[in-house]
C-alpha cells in the first residue's frame, strides 16, 4: 500500500478498555455536578461544557462536485446542498466574561441528511463538534475525566479570580509561543490568546468513519473577510460578551464562507484512533476540501435564535450517518455524556430538545 493511500476502516481500529463503563459513570456524575451548580447560579440549565455561545447562525452546506472516490464517502458521496446550523462557543461549563480566555468551539448541524443512521439515532442530521486545535487535550476518556473533575471543582470560583488567572496564563502562553511551542493545558485553563473567534480553523480533533475509510474533519475560513480575522487581536477587557458582539457586528455587514475539509488516515503509527491527543501529521495527509459552508448576512444573536438553537437543539457527533460513526475513547465517552447533558437542559428548562427537519427552517 502506498503511504498516501487511505487505510480502510475496520471495527478492530477501536480497542475499548474494560473500565470504560465506570469511567463513563463518573463522567456523567461530574457533568451533573457542573450543571446542577450552574443551574443554581443562573436559574436555568446550560450545557455541561461549551455553555456560552457567541454566535447562532444558519447557512447552507454545498457538497463539492468531482471529489475523488476516497473523499466522496457518506454524506459527501453525492453533490448537493443542505441547510446548516452553526453554534460558536467557548469551552467552560459556566458562563464567563470573555476576558477569561479559553479555547473556542464550533458545533455544526447539517439538516435533512438521508441514509443509514447509527443505531438508536432517529434524526436526519449530521453533526460535527469541533474545537480550534487539531488534537484533543487528553488522550482518552480516563485522562479527560481528571480534567473534567478539575473543571467541576472550579465551576463556582468567583470570576475575579478566573480573570486574573487567565491574564497570567495568557502571558505565560505568549512566552511559550515566542519560543516556538504551545501548552494545550495552559490554553484550556484560560491562556488562550485574545483573538477574533471567526478567524479560527476548527477541528473534530478525534476521528470518525469516512465511509470505507477513517478521517478527521476541519472547518476553515476561506472568504477574505474571514481570513483577515485569523490571528487578529480582539480586546474584550471590560466587554463581558465581546466575542458575541464581534460575531454580531461581522454578520451584520458580511457573509462568511468556510471549507469543510477531511484528513484521511493513511498511517497506523502516526495517526492513532484511540489516542486523541496526537495530531495527525498534515504533511503525510493534508486536510482536503469536500464542501463549502456559506453563512449569509444575518442577525447572529436574538431571543428567537436562543430559543430555537441554543435552548432547542443538541449538537452531538452521534447524530450521524452510519458512514460517519465516531471512533475512539473520547467519542465513546461523548455517546454516554451528551444525551444526559441535553436531557438535563430539557427537564430543567421545560424546553424539549429536538432534531430539526429539512425545510422547516434551520433550528425551527
Amino acid at each position: 500500500m502506498s503511504p498516501a493511500s487511505p487505510i480502510p476502516y475496520h471495527p478492530s481500529v477501536e480497542q475499548p478498555r474494560t473500565d470504560e463503563a465506570d469511567i463513563h459513570a463518573q463522567m456523567l456524575a461530574t457533568f451533573a455536578k457542573i450543571q446542577e451548580t450552574t443551574f443554581k447560579d443562573y436559574g436555568r440549565a446550560v450545557r455541561g461544557v461549551h455553555a456560552k455561545a457567541h454566535g447562532l447562525l444558519t447557512g447552507r452546506l454545498e457538497i463539492l462536485d468531482g471529489l475523488p472516490p476516497e473523499l466522496a464517502q457518506g454524506l459527501f458521496e453525492t453533490p448537493g446542498t443542505y441547510e446548516a446550523v452553526l453554534r460558536f462557543s467557548t469551552n467552560p461549563g459556566d458562563i464567563l466574561d470573555d476576558s477569561v480566555s479559553t479555547p473556542r468551539g464550533l458545533a455544526l448541524k447539517i439538516i435533512g441528511v438521508e441514509g443509514e443512521r447509527l443505531e438508536g439515532d432517529e434524526g436526519t442530521s449530521q453533526d460535527f463538534v469541533m474545537a480550534n486545535a487539531p488534537a484533543f487535550t487528553a488522550p482518552d476518556d480516563a485522562a479527560f475525566l481528571k480534567s473534567l473533575k478539575l473543571l467541576a471543582a472550579t465551576t463556582d470560583t468567583p470570576q475575579v479570580f478566573k480573570k486574573a488567572f487567565s491574564a497570567v496564563l495568557r502571558g505565560v502562553e505568549t512566552v511559550l509561543e515566542g519560543l516556538g511551542t504551545q501548552s494545550p493545558t495552559l490554553i484550556s485553563m484560560g491562556g488562550h490568546p485574545e483573538t477574533h473567534i471567526l478567524g479560527e480553523t476548527f477541528y473534530s480533533q478525534v476521528p470518525l468513519r469516512w465511509g470505507a475509510y477513517i478521517a478527521k474533519v476541519a472547518v476553515a475560513p476561506v472568504s477574505p473577510e474571514l481570513t483577515a480575522l485569523t490571528g487578529a487581536s480582539l480586546n474584550v477587557n471590560g466587554r463581558p460578551d465581546g466575542l458575541r458582539e464581534a460575531v454580531t457586528a461581522f454578520f451584520a455587514e458580511n457573509e462568511g464562507v468556510w471549507e469543510l475539509r477531511a484528513q484521511l488516515r493513511t498511517d497506523e503509527e502516526t495517526m492513532p484512533v484511540e489516542d486523541a491527543s496526537k495530531p495527525w501529521p498534515e504533511e503525510a495527509s493534508p486536510y482536503l476540501a469536500v464542501a463549502r459552508l456559506t453563512v449569509p448576512r444575518q442577525d447572529a444573536w436574538s431571543e428567537e435564535k436562543v430559543r430555537q438553537i441554543d435552548d432547542g437543539l443538541a449538537f452531538n457527533p452521534w447524530h450521524a450517518l452510519a458512514a460517519h460513526r465516531p471512533l475512539g475513547a473520547i467519542m465513546r465517552a461523548r455517546r454516554a455524556a451528551y444525551p444526559a447533558s441535553a436531557g438535563f437542559r430539557a427537564e430543567h428548562n421545560g424546553c424539549p430538545i429536538h432534531e430539526p427537519r429539512a425545510g422547516s427552517g434551520a433550528g425551527a
